[in-house]
């Protein structure tokens, strides 16, 4: 089944989820936002890690909701995750599942392998990875339609979020 997502940065934490905080308000469920982020606050050695923490970053959600705390500990599957060449990431929603499965192996990369698969073009999906490790929040939320589409839409530029794109997702990641 195709469904859209649509796609921000938030430049901090704060701004995130302040976003976040409006889709809810919106009526968007938990289960249909994402939010991810770098976990500047890990060890080193998780860090150099050079394969996936997903299974154990969705047994720890619970320590992470607790450390992220507030509007984005609402999110559904929070969990902490490690992707080689990118480190340490908190991921929550649909996009945890995500790169849990099959796209972290893409040959293209971990994140970007994965952010491909959500249906982001190469190039977009690779200046997404740039700007996560530069302490930028990506924000997706789930589209049924083209009115959630711009409902999704003028909430992160009323946020003056960035980068802003609305993709077609091929597969529908479980929750």
């Amino acid at each position: 089944m195709s469904h859209q997502s649509v796609i921000c940065l938030a430049h901090s934490r704060l701004q995130a989820e302040l976003i976040v905080d409006d889709l809810r308000s919106a009526g968007f469920s938990s289960d249909d936002i994402s939010a991810l982020l770098a976990d500047h606050g890990t060890s080193r050695d998780f860090a150099h890690e050079m394969h996936t923490k997903a299974p154990e970053g969705t047994a720890a959600g619970a320590g992470v909701g607790g450390l992220v705390g507030g509007t984005l500990g609402w999110l559904a599957g929070i969990g902490a995750l490690a992707i080689p060449g990118v480190g340490p990431l908190i991921a929550a929603g649909p996009i945890m599942a995500a790169l849990s499965g099959a796209a972290v192996g893409a040959t293209v990369g971990g994140l970007t392998g994965c952010l491909i698969g959500l249906g982001i073009p190469e190039i977009e999906a690779r200046r997404y990875e740039d700007k996560l490790r530069q302490g930028n929040v990506l924000i997706a939320v789930h589209a049924e339609d083209s009115r959630d589409v711009s409902r999704a839409k003028d909430i992160f530029e009323r946020a003056e979020a960035s980068d802003i794109c609305v993709s077609s997702e091929k597969t529908v990641p479980a929750a």
